[in-house]
């Protein structure tokens, strides 16, 4: 689906309001010792960030993979955003993946906690790369 330009700002400042709101609710799940709804929210916060991002840029993708596999392409090979960001963002879609899919799978206090801040950080990151050059 072709987008216009002010669709698609629509629907960039859409995607960075829910990745803002998806982080807001982390806190709270943390507070509840919900560690594997944290994990998902974690990882959504970033992923409709990424999104944001890749529909600002006119790239399309149908899967979350395909979130992933752009972003490596196109911003760690142009140097756009740092190899640590994507491997955040890597760790917390694999998080995401067994906490949602995988019987048995215990995520704990100690697996949220260092990902807390480089998500927040992967979100700033996102929002200053869709803000330069707008």
């Amino acid at each position: 689906m072709r987008l216009s330009n002010v669709e698609r700002k629509t629907v960039v400042d859409y995607r960075l309001q829910k990745a803002k709101e998806t982080l807001a609710e982390v806190p709270i799940l943390i507070e509840n010792k919900l560690w594997r709804s944290a994990a998902n929210r974690l990882y959504y916060s970033c992923f409709y960030a990424a999104s944001a991002l890749l529909i600002k840029d006119g790239h399309q993708t149908h899967t979350h993979n395909g979130v992933k596999t752009i972003l490596s392409l196109y911003y760690i090979k142009e140097n756009k955003i740092d190899k640590s960001l994507i491997k955040i963002y890597g760790n917390l879609f694999n998080m995401r993946q067994r906490g949602d899919y995988e019987d048995w799978v215990i995520i704990e206090e100690e697996d949220i906690d260092p990902l807390l801040k480089p998500a927040e950080k992967f979100i700033t990151e996102i929002e200053n790369l869709i803000n330069k050059n707008t």
